[in-house]
Formats: structure tokens, sequence, C-alpha cells
């Protein structure tokens, strides 16, 4: 079997790569790029969003586990056994905030929160049920709202 020294001679010119094939290579790459790029980018300016609602949302709950855990009024006694305003109880329910913050009341209209957040704690009665509803706003316009009822058993 002889080889043939032209076809040998054409193999070596024919292989590489032309500057116009490569030119095009590099177009086709940087418009790629750019895409992931931009996608990159625009993932980078909200990577901290979960991290801020986590932490509204950690503050929401905490004052909300913390008014749960109250008295239903200030005239109910420890243990919330007879209700206030039961019959033949002998007490009524006064359903008005005061400052010793030890009911369910004592948290309506109440706006706290660490620097750049507000919490903000609005209780509603009616029919012997108190809706609480906690709403935290956070930096970046995020807005966490949990609300809860509390009966008078």
């Amino acid at each position: 079997m002889r080889i043939d020294p032209q076809k040998i001679s054409r193999i070596k010119i024919n292989s590489g790569v032309s500057l116009i094939e490569l030119v095009v290579f590099i177009i086709v790459v940087s418009i790629a790029s750019t895409g992931l790029f931009s996608v990159y980018t625009n993932s980078s300016f909200r990577s901290a969003d979960p991290l801020i609602q986590a932490r509204a949302l950690e503050l929401a709950q905490s004052r909300l586990d913390e008014i749960l855990a109250l008295k239903y009024d200030a005239n109910t006694p420890t243990g919330g056994i007879p209700a206030c305003g039961a019959t033949g109880s002998g007490t009524n329910c006064n359903n008005t905030p005061d400052v010793d913050m030890n009911d369910v009341d004592d948290f309506h209209n109440i706006v706290d929160g660490p620097p750049g957040y507000t919490r903000t704690v609005s209780v509603v009665t009616a029919n012997n049920q108190k809706q609480i509803t906690v709403t935290v706003a956070a930096p970046a316009n995020i807005t966490i709202t949990l609300a809860a009822f509390r009966a008078n058993f």
C-alpha cells in the first residue's frame, strides 16, 4: 500500500481554522455570554430577597406567638375558666387596651421593629373572638401579614 505525497500535502493544507471561522465563533460566544451575564446580574440583585422575607416572617411570627400566649381579656382569670362574659361568671369582658400588656387587647395599634422593618399589630373583636393581625413592612417593598383568631373559651 503506497501513499500518494500529493494527498498528504492537501490534507496538511486543509487542516486548520480560517480567520473567518474564528471571527464567527467569537461573535457567537459573545452573544451567548451576554445573555448569561444578564441572567447572572439579575439574580445577584435578587439574592438578598429571601433573607429579608425570612426575617420579616420571623418578626411577624414571634409577635403573633407572644400575643397568642396571653389571656383573652384583662378580666379573664388565669387558666381562662370561667371565661369573661360567660353566663354566671360574674365578670364582663372590657376589650380595651391598657398599658400592662397582659392580654390580647393591649397590643392593638402597637408599632415597633428593628431598623428597616416596621411591625404593626391590629386586634379586632367580634362575636367573642379576637382577630390578631401582625403586618411587617420590610425593605425592598416586601410585606408579610400573619393573622390568627383568639376565642373566649
